[in-house]
C-alpha cells in the first residue's frame, strides 16, 4: 500500500511539474509571437521610410545616359581584368604632351586596344583637366589620334 501511495504521489509530483514545464514552453512562444510581430513592423516601417527616402531623391541617370566624348562603341567596350591603370595624372597644368608621351609608353605594357587606352587615359585627368575632358562634345571622339590632338589643343 505504501508503494501504491508512492507513486500516487510521484505521478502527482509529476503533473505538477508537467504543468510548469507547459507554462515554461508556453512563455517563449508567446515571446517569439511577439518577436515576430515587433520584427515585422519595424520591417515595414524601414521599408516605408525606404520608399519615402527613394521618393525624395532625384531619379538617378543611368551611366550610359551621361554625357561622355567617346563614341559609344568605345564606351561599350569592356576592359580586361588585368588593365592595369597608368601611374601618372595630369590636372591641366603639366605639359600635355609630355603627359601623352608617358601615358604611351605606360601602354606599351598594357598590351591593350585602342579601346582600352581610352579608357585608361580618363583615369589620369584630374582637377581643370577631368572638367575639360567631360565638357566636350557627346560620343563625338572615335580614335585615340583624334583625341590626342584635342588634348594636345
Amino acid at each position: 500500500m505504501e508503494t501504491m501511495r508512492a507513486l500516487q504521489e510521484e505521478v502527482a509530483a509529476s503533473r505538477v511539474d508537467q504543468e510548469h514545464f507547459q507554462v515554461d514552453l508556453a512563455t517563449p512562444h508567446e515571446n517569439n509571437e511577439e518577436l515576430r510581430r515587433t520584427n515585422e513592423e519595424l520591417r515595414m516601417s524601414l521599408q516605408q521610410a525606404g520608399e519615402r527616402t527613394m521618393d525624395e531623391r532625384a531619379p538617378s541617370i543611368p551611366p550610359r545616359a551621361r554625357p561622355m566624348p567617346f563614341s559609344q562603341a568605345i564606351m561599350d567596350a569592356m576592359l580586361p581584368a588585368t588593365s592595369m591603370g597608368p601611374k601618372v595624372t595630369f590636372t591641366g597644368v603639366e605639359d600635355p604632351k609630355a603627359h601623352l608621351t608617358v601615358f604611351h609608353t605606360q601602354m606599351v605594357f598594357t598590351r591593350g586596344s585602342d579601346v582600352v587606352h581610352y579608357k585608361l587615359f580618363m583615369s589620369t585627368l584630374e582637377g581643370a583637366a577631368l572638367e575639360w575632358f567631360v565638357s566636350l562634345s557627346d560620343g563625338h571622339i572615335t580614335t585615340f589620334d583624334q583625341f590626342a590632338t584635342l588634348f594636345r589643343e
